[in-house]
C-alpha cells in the first residue's frame, strides 16, 4: 500500500507541470557567448551621430557623441535609446530630421545596454 501511495504522489508531482523541453526557446546564434561591447557600436555613432554630436557639438546638440564615455552616458542618462526608437516623423527622433536608424542598428545599441555598455 505504500507503494502504491508513493506511486500516486510521484505522478502527482511529475504531472503539476506544463512546461516541456519544446517550450525553451535558443538565443539566436549571433548572440550566444559574445557580447556587445563599444566597438561593435561606435560606427553607429560615428556615421549617424557625429555631424551634429561632435566636439564642439554642432547645430544646437546639447552633447557631444564622440567618444566610449560621451555615448554611454547618453544611453544611461539621456533617454538616447528612446530616442532613436521612435517612429519616422515622431517629434524627437534622432538622428535629427530622419531617417531613422535602421532597426539592426537600434538593436545592436540596445544589446551594447543589455550587455552592460561595456567599453570593449
Amino acid at each position: 500500500m505504500k507503494t502504491v501511495a508513493q506511486i500516486l504522489i510521484s505522478l502527482l508531482l511529475v504531472g503539476c507541470t506544463t512546461s516541456t523541453y519544446d517550450d525553451i526557446e535558443e538565443m539566436p546564434e549571433e548572440n550566444q557567448g559574445e557580447l556587445v561591447t563599444y566597438n561593435d557600436v561606435a560606427f553607429i555613432f560615428q556615421n549617424n551621430c557625429t555631424v551634429c554630436h561632435s566636439n564642439p557639438p554642432q547645430n544646437g546638440a546639447p552633447m557631444g557623441l564622440t567618444n566610449y564615455s560621451e555615448n554611454k552616458d547618453a544611453v544611461e542618462d539621456r533617454d538616447l535609446l528612446d530616442r532613436i526608437s521612435r517612429e519616422e516623423g515622431e517629434q524627437g527622433l534622432m538622428p535629427l530630421g530622419g531617417p531613422r536608424l535602421p532597426q539592426q542598428q537600434i538593436d545592436l545599441i540596445m544589446q551594447w545596454n543589455i550587455d552592460g555598455l561595456l567599453e570593449n
